[in-house]
């Protein structure tokens, strides 16, 4: 490994790091040139940004796959893993002869992305390369270590296209595997790709242990405002040597040319559901807010074409959105609709809601616009609205304080607030583990 490779390893200062991302990139990229400042939804920035930026992938394939070579790899990747010209980059290293491919370990949704969620794919010989896959979802602890010991494996890699909330459950399969790779004695390879929030700051609650499940296994914010080679390092540092008594020897492929500002339009790829209920990057725009829907008996849009945009239920009439708009909520507007779910709850039934609309990404905070929206719809249908009887808006918030809160009568400036200094003590931690500077 050369000073110049864009390899982080343990032990190299940020500062070190960062200058050697630098010439790296200006190597991959020459000829290319970044100028001006980024706007979350301007064409011109994308075309910038398609010359110059690159996912850890494309950056671990034009280094030769060094930091993978003389090993036998395993991937753990999804529909998402693929190059800019949207070949899975799993074809792409089954025919290279630099790369040792000899497993591939899917996830919730399944590595092809065949199944809904709360489903996987199994085990299975892949087609189109021979390679066996085997299903990792709900494995976590020995058990995953010994998937990963029986694979024949010496290195795991890992590239999955996060959705940059706590509660989206690849950033949990990722910190599974780094702890059951540490158990089992694997190093471990995460090729980094953009937080399609942007990675500007954290916004929400953060997960009280008590409250650790799938969708949150650790003390995070609910929008974390980390990529998941960060989300590595934050978890390889702060949590790994408790849970195992031990690191995992981590690597991270970083990205070149993806500014912590940037939204996913300003990276020029092209977006790939990372599964079935995320069809764009508006929809992760809205998902850290809206999601908490789930935790309620208003639908969340799911078995519509616009989950997490469109919210409703059958007692909601058209106060709700009149509501909504008066209260000026920055970068977000509201569209009284009437949608039929398909499936998930209120299937077949017609709902009256809105259609949350993000008219400017800048200012939007989706935990705010949706707390907002809870609060408003509890206080105009008191005897219609209801959490769901198993509370789990405790699980997706991270404790039993949102949902008390609101059942008080607390306004949203009021429960916003309650969050605040935990939101400030993760802040602090997670700038030790930040990768990527705003843009120049």
């Amino acid at each position: 490994m050369t000073e110049s490779s864009p390899i982080r390893r343990e032990g190299i200062g940020r500062r070190g790091f960062l200058g050697a991302l630098a010439a790296t990139g200006a190597g991959l990229a020459a000829g290319t040139s970044l100028s001006g400042p980024a706007t979350a939804a301007s064409p011109a920035t994308a075309v910038k940004s398609r010359a110059s930026m690159r996912t850890g992938f494309e950056v671990l394939q034009a280094d030769g796959y060094r930091v993978l070579s003389g090993e036998k790899v395993g991937i753990i990747t999804n529909p998402t893993g693929v190059t800019r010209d949207l070949v899975h980059e799993v074809d792409v290293m089954a025919d290279s002869d630099d790369i040792d491919l000899a497993a591939v370990f899917g996830p919730e949704h399944g590595f092809r992305g065949t199944a809904q969620a709360g489903g996987s794919e199994g085990f299975f010989t892949d087609e189109r390369t021979g390679l066996p896959v085997y299903d990792t979802y709900l494995k976590s602890g020995q058990a995953l270590a010994d998937i990963f010991t029986s694979s024949g494996v010496e290195t795991v890699v890992f590239d999955i296209q996060d959705a940059g909330a706590r509660f989206y459950t690849y950033i949990w399969t990722l910190y599974d595997a780094m702890e059951s790779a540490a158990m089992a004695g694997k190093r471990f390879v995460v090729l980094d790709r953009p937080n399609p929030l942007s990675g500007r700051k954290p916004t929400g609650p953060v997960l009280q242990p008590a409250f650790a499940t799938f969708i949150g296994r650790k003390a995070i914010a609910q929008q974390h405002a980390m990529t998941v080679a960060e989300l590595a390092s934050l978890f390889n540092d702060e949590f790994l040597p408790e849970a195992v008594g031990k690191k995992v020897d981590l690597r991270v492929v970083p990205m070149t040319g993806w500014y912590r500002e940037d939204f996913y339009a300003a990276t020029g790829l092209q977006w790939v559901l990372p599964s079935p209920n995320m069809p764009t990057p508006t929809t992760a725009l809205a998902y850290p807010g809206t999601c908490m829907f789930e935790g309620t008996n208003l639908s969340e849009g799911r078995g519509t074409t616009r989950p997490f945009e469109l919210i409703g239920a059958p007692y909601i009439d058209r106060r709700w959105t009149d509501a909504l708009q008066e209260a000026r909520l920055p970068g977000a507007q509201f569209r009284e609709a009437y949608f039929v779910p398909s499936f998930s709850k209120w299937a077949t039934k017609t709902v009256g809601g809105v259609q949350l609309h993000i008219a400017d990404p800048v200012p939007f905070d989706a935990i705010r616009v949706a707390t907002e929206m809870i609060i408003t719809a509890k206080r105009l249908y008191p005897g219609d609205f209801a959490w769901r009887a198993d509370n789990w808006i405790d699980k997706l918030t991270g404790s039993t304080r949102f949902r008390t809160m609101v059942n008080d009568g607390a306004s949203t400036n009021q429960v916003v607030a309650a969050w605040q200094d935990e939101l400030g003590d993760f802040d602090e931690i997670r700038r030790a583990h930040l990768l990527y500077d705003k843009r120049p």
